[in-house]
């Protein structure tokens, strides 16, 4: 299933981050030979209440897009602040 799912997560996932108002940037990271079966999503935001606006009042949750469920076996969210 890994190519269909890096197709949506591409189509899906990365395009509702980035077409999120508030969105800055977003990166969709590639398994390596250390983790073969790990992606990552790293997001930019404008502000913590876009993020909220986009994720729900709930955003240290991983906020899962209709038809993406099936491909994960675990998930989990950090935030970080930048300067």
């Amino acid at each position: 299933m890994r190519e269909e799912f890096e197709e949506r997560f591409a189509s899906i996932s990365i395009n509702a981050v980035n077409n999120a108002k508030g969105s800055i940037a977003v990166t969709m990271g590639m398994p390596t030979k250390w983790s073969p079966n790990e992606y990552s999503m790293i997001s930019h935001w404008k502000d913590t209440n876009s993020l909220k606006a986009f994720a729900g009042n709930d955003w240290s949750q991983p906020h899962i897009p209709e038809g993406m469920a099936k491909f994960v076996d675990k998930m989990w969210v950090h935030h970080f602040e930048s300067n």
